[in-house]
């Protein structure tokens, strides 16, 4: 394509409040809850389960937390995200245009493609940070992208990264970062914690409705389970595992951030946590590798809370592994997927 000719890069993580006011977390659990791909209900049981039950009660809590997290510049997520966006544009040549954005709150995902509309590019190359595919992430961003591009006259070509679990830069950037940290300390457990999904989501992506079983299928990715988050995330850990000459039964691969009473997938790492403290083991090194960014479910679910559950049930050492932020792995393997596509 002549080099006069512009291409979009539109990066888009999760989202996070405005600010960790408790009306800002209210507005950001609404939009965030009433995505029918978060919360796969009919949408009058989901306006009713959000409005009148989750957000009202569960916003002064979350803001607590938030207020943790907050920075004086913002919100961490949010932070290097527009770090990112800065870096990759530096990295790639002067016909291409990055733009944040985020599924939830600002900058929108409507006003990012509208600004690369603006700067008149021919292609769009969106890049969710999920490593991972899920319907509640990556494919919420798809259905969010189609839902603004269906009300334009002219649509760009469009090219969407369904997921990088497996890329090798993402590995070693994981890994460079926890061999910083095995330098200085013996871990005896290694835990690797994904966000956690109910196991209907899991379940309903299976379109032949008889392959999933939430079990052994998910120990290789095959075509029938190609876009099962679990089988995903158990292989981001074996390669993880792989590259750090890990010993068998020394790691465990769990989920993290259960909401309500239904069955999400397992292993549950609270569960977990305890399970280790009672076995006697003391030093354990967790890894987040469904997260690009620290944020709350990093640094203070995993980082914090789960440090102070282990060390309840006679823990003694629980580290978290820093995730890619803006380091140079992660604009390396921003700046090979926009090159390659």
């Amino acid at each position: 394509m002549n080099n006069n000719f512009k291409t979009g890069v539109l990066l888009v993580n999760l989202g996070t409040p405005d600010s960790p006011e408790v009306k800002d977390v209210r507005k950001y659990l609404r939009e965030f809850l009433m995505d029918g791909r978060v919360i796969d209900y009919p949408y009058i049981p989901r306006w009713m389960l959000v409005n009148l039950i989750i957000a009202p009660f569960r916003s002064p809590k979350s803001a607590k937390i938030y207020k943790e997290l907050w920075t004086a510049d913002g919100s961490p997520l949010k932070i290097y995200g527009m770090q990112n966006e800065v870096e990759l544009q530096k990295r790639l040549p002067e016909n291409f245009v990055v733009k944040l954005a985020m599924r939830y709150q600002s900058p929108s995902i409507e006003n990012g493609l509208l600004a690369l509309r603006d700067a008149g590019v021919s292609k769009i190359i969106v890049i969710p940070f999920f490593p991972q595919y899920a319907s509640a992430t990556t494919g919420s961003v798809f259905e969010e992208v189609g839902r603004v591009l269906k009300k334009w006259q002219t649509i760009p070509e469009l090219k969407v990264i369904s997921n990088f679990f497996d890329n090798e830069k993402l590995i070693s950037g994981y890994v460079a970062n926890a061999r910083k940290m095995m330098k200085n300390e013996t871990y005896e457990h290694f835990v690797f914690s994904y966000h956690g999904v109910p196991e209907r989501h899991i379940k309903k992506g299976d379109h032949t409705g008889n392959q999933c079983r939430l079990g052994s299928c998910c120990n290789n990715i095959t075509p029938a389970n190609q876009f099962c988050y679990r089988a995903q995330c158990f292989a981001t850990t074996r390669l993880l595992v792989q590259q750090l000459g890990l010993k068998e039964g020394s790691y465990t691969t769990s989920f993290q951030s259960r909401l309500g009473k239904e069955v999400w997938v397992q292993p549950y790492t609270e569960e977990l946590v305890k399970s280790l403290a009672s076995k006697g083991i003391k030093k354990v090194l967790a890894f987040s590798p469904a997260f690009v960014a620290d944020c709350l479910e990093t640094t203070l679910e995993v980082g914090e809370e789960y440090k102070e559950l282990f060390e309840e049930n006679g823990g003694e050492t629980w580290h978290l592994v820093e995730s890619l932020n803006n380091s140079e792995n992660w604009i390396d393997l921003l700046e090979e997927m926009v090159l390659k596509n």
